[in-house]
Parts: structure tokens; C-alpha cells; sequence
């Protein structure tokens, strides 16, 4: 929806449709803030583009080690309109929380890649006597966590 508005597009209808294991198909019938179709084979190319980038990898979430340190990278697209998500950091620390995984340090900032804006939030993890979850456990759990499935 962000990325639909970001391009200045009103939905004028949509379906929801379930399928098995947790899948859907979603048809939006869309046109621009003027009321008009999208007919310029350009703006609906990058439109396809955009939204298929938003659909498969909406955020990034990886657990890297910065020896000694284990660090939680979780970068998040910034609207064009300049906001960003106010409940992303809370979400990465209760996704922590319920894991048992402690917080040393964190830094939020913003980064441009290409052609958009990104906040990261680098998050130092307590390591203590060891960090016995798994890093892809803990990738996932914030990952799911950042989607709203936890």
C-alpha cells in the first residue's frame, strides 16, 4: 500500500482470496490520483517492477558477526514522503525479547541505495555467556515479527 501511494495511485477496488498454506491472491483494481487508467506501458512497467520488489523483500533482516560481536542489521524502505515505520524498533526488540536475547547498543539512521531511502537499525547483541539461538532463528523471528505473523 506504501509503495501504491508513493506513486500517487487510489485504489479503486480490491479482492482477497485465501489459498492453502497460508496463501492469498489479492487483484486491486487501480488508477491514478486523476481518476484515470494507467495506459503509459512505461508507468505500469515500473509500477509491476516496484511492486514485485516491495512483495518479495519488503525489508531486510540479517544477523552478521563482527567478531567479537554479533550484530542485527534490519533495514526498512522510507516512504517517499519521508516517514518512516514508528513501530519497527519496537517490533525487533520484542521479537528479541520473546527470543531471550538481550540488546547492548543500537543505532538507527537513514542511508540512500539507488534510488531509495532506507532507515537501518544496527542493534549490538548481549552476548553473556554465548548467544545460544541460532542466527537464522533470530532472523526469522524478527522477520516474522516485522511482517505481523508473530
Amino acid at each position: 500500500m506504501i509503495t501504491l501511494k508513493d506513486y500517487n495511485i487510489k485504489i479503486s477496488f480490491g479482492r482477497f482470496t485465501t489459498k492453502p498454506r497460508r496463501k492469498c491472491e489479492m487483484d486491486l483494481f487501480i488508477m491514478q490520483a486523476d481518476g484515470k487508467k494507467i495506459v503509459d506501458p512505461n508507468k505500469q512497467s515500473s509500477l509491476l517492477s516496484r511492486l514485485r520488489t516491495e512483495l518479495y523483500r519488503p525489508l531486510r533482516v540479517a544477523v552478521v558477526s563482527r567478531c567479537p560481536d554479533t550484530e542485527l542489521l534490519v533495514a526498512n524502505p522510507v516512504e517517499l514522503s519521508g516517514e518512516g515505520r514508528p513501530l519497527v524498533f519496537y517490533d525487533i526488540t520484542l521479537a528479541l525479547k520473546m527470543l531471550e536475547i538481550w540488546i547492548f547498543s543500537a543505532e538507527i539512521g537513514r542511508h540512500s541505495i539507488g534510488d531509495r531511502e532506507w532507515e537501518v537499525y544496527r542493534i549490538l547483541l548481549d552476548e553473556g555467556e554465548g548467544l545460544s539461538v541460532p542466527r537464522n532463528k533470530i532472523e526469522e523471528g524478527v522477520w516474522k515479527m516485522l511482517m505481523g505473523w508473530e
